[in-house]
């Protein structure tokens, strides 16, 4: 199979490799670059689980190719926060128990750092529909809205 060269910044950190041309941005992420965090739920655009940030705008990973993303900066969850460093939106996801079991919360905080970095101050109905295309089979999305509001009202850097 023939291979292709990509170059890209994942979370400030400059990667160059080989792929195979058909290879999914998730794959890269998770399986040569080892950043779980970007979850794959579905591999079909449904869920969102596999959202993260390409030039800044959130996107579904499993639905971009890795050499699509050749020459682009690409944040993950991983490069939102760390341990004892919380991003605003993942501490207010723990603050507002919008979590449960977790799969979906790194899709759903990278969803929501894209509406907030666009609308500071979102509505529960600009909230909700920014979020549409990342399901949560835990929760009833009450508290995952409640998490961005409140991370809304402290601010979110961009």
């Amino acid at each position: 199979m023939p291979r292709a060269s990509v170059s890209l910044e994942v979370n400030g950190t400059r990667y160059d490799r080989e792929v195979e041309p058909r290879l999914l941005l998730v794959h890269l992420l998770r399986d040569e670059l080892g950043l779980t965090g970007t979850h794959v739920g579905c591999d079909t655009s449904n869920c969102g689980a596999c959202t993260c940030h390409v030039n800044g705008e959130a996107v579904k990973s499993c639905t971009l190719l890795a050499v699509q993303a050749d020459g682009a900066q690409v944040t993950t969850i991983e490069g939102m926060g760390s341990e004892g460093d919380l991003h605003p939106l993942q501490e207010a996801f723990w603050d507002n128990h919008g979590l449960q079991c977790g799969y979906c919360t790194p899709g759903m905080i990278m969803a929501s750092a894209d509406l907030l970095a666009r609308n500071p101050d979102p509505s529960e109905a600009e909230i909700r529909e920014a979020l549409a295309g990342n399901l949560c089979r835990c929760t009833g999305y009450h508290n995952i809205v409640k998490s961005v509001q409140a991370a809304a009202k402290v601010g979110v850097p961009s």
